[in-house]
C-alpha cells in the first residue's frame, strides 16, 4: 500500500471559493475514480491557509492507473479551469509514502 499526500497552500481569503469548487466538481470525480480517501483537512493551527488529503492506493501502478482515467473525465478539465481562474495557490505540494513492516492501516 501507498499513499498519496497532497498540501496546497492558498492565499488568504482564496481557500473557501476552493473548497467550494471542489466540492461541486473534483470530490463526486475522486471518489468515483481515485478510490479511498483516508481525510480531507485544512489547517486550524500553525501553517493556515492549507487544504491536506491523503489517498491510498494499493501500489504506484494502481495510482497511475486511477489518476489517468480521472485525467479522462470532461468535469475534471472543467474543474482544472476554474481552479486556476480563482488564483489561488501559493504552493502544491505531494509526496508518496509506504507503509513501515511494522504497521498495517486495515
Amino acid at each position: 500500500m501507498i499513499v498519496d499526500i497532497r498540501t496546497y497552500k492558498f492565499q488568504p481569503g482564496k481557500m473557501q471559493a476552493w473548497l467550494k469548487l471542489y466540492e461541486d466538481l473534483a470530490w463526486p470525480l475522486q471518489q468515483k475514480h481515485l478510490g479511498e480517501c483516508l481525510g480531507f483537512y485544512t489547517t486550524i493551527e500553525g501553517a493556515l491557509h492549507q487544504v491536506v488529503h491523503i489517498w491510498r492506493y494499493e501500489s504506484q501502478a494502481d495510482r497511475e492507473t486511477r489518476r489517468n482515467a480521472l485525467a479522462q473525465e470532461p468535469n475534471w478539465a472543467k474543474f482544472l479551469a476554474e481552479t486556476a481562474k480563482l488564483d489561488g495557490f501559493l504552493s502544491m505540494e505531494n509526496k508518496l509514502a509506504k507503509e513501515t513492516p511494522f504497521f498495517s492501516a486495515k
